[in-house]
């Protein structure tokens, strides 16, 4: 008599079962390295964009930039830190560039928005809990809901 060669039922059912477990076990950790990823994109375009609007302020006052009488010394728009503005200080007034390229907001749902509008603005004049987009831009936030792993709202990184 021959023995008939292959799996039983029941281990198919065993290694299905195994398998399952195991992507049930791997997609949690899968959705949670997607979303550590994003998180550093945001703190490295905070970073970047902050470093550019401290690098303006400090051309200002350096005397390399010209704002008028009652200006806060940032920039206008976030624009500006990639578009450059005139260094008065030089004699052949060449444009000072702060920025190569504005990041987007890693955050942010709608990908057609322009960098420079997928970022919430504060206007210096503003306060950290009530930031408003006003004459300037002081500092930027990410406006995605939510909170990071850390626990903390991307609007307050």
């Amino acid at each position: 008599m021959k023995q008939a060669r292959g799996f039983t039922l029941v281990e198919l059912m065993i290694t299905v079962a195994i398998v399952g477990v195991l992507v049930s076990l791997a997609v949690p950790v899968k959705e949670t390295l997607v979303k550590r990823e994003q998180e550093r994109e945001l703190r490295a375009a905070l970073r970047e964009i902050r470093a550019g609007l401290d690098a303006y302020k400090r051309a200002v006052d350096e005397g390399k930039v010209k704002v008028n009488v009652g200006d806060s010394g940032y920039p206008k728009s976030l624009d500006d830190l990639v578009s450059g503005v005139e260094n008065i200080s030089s004699p052949d007034h060449r444009k000072i560039y702060f920025l190569r390229r504005l990041p987007s907001d890693p955050m942010n749902a709608d990908a057609s928005l322009p960098a420079s509008r997928s970022w919430g603005r504060r206007s210096y004049a503003s306060s950290s809990e009530e930031p408003r987009d006003e004459a300037d831009v002081f500092d930027v936030y990410s406006m995605a809901t939510g909170r990071g792993i850390n626990g903390i709202t991307y609007r307050n990184w």
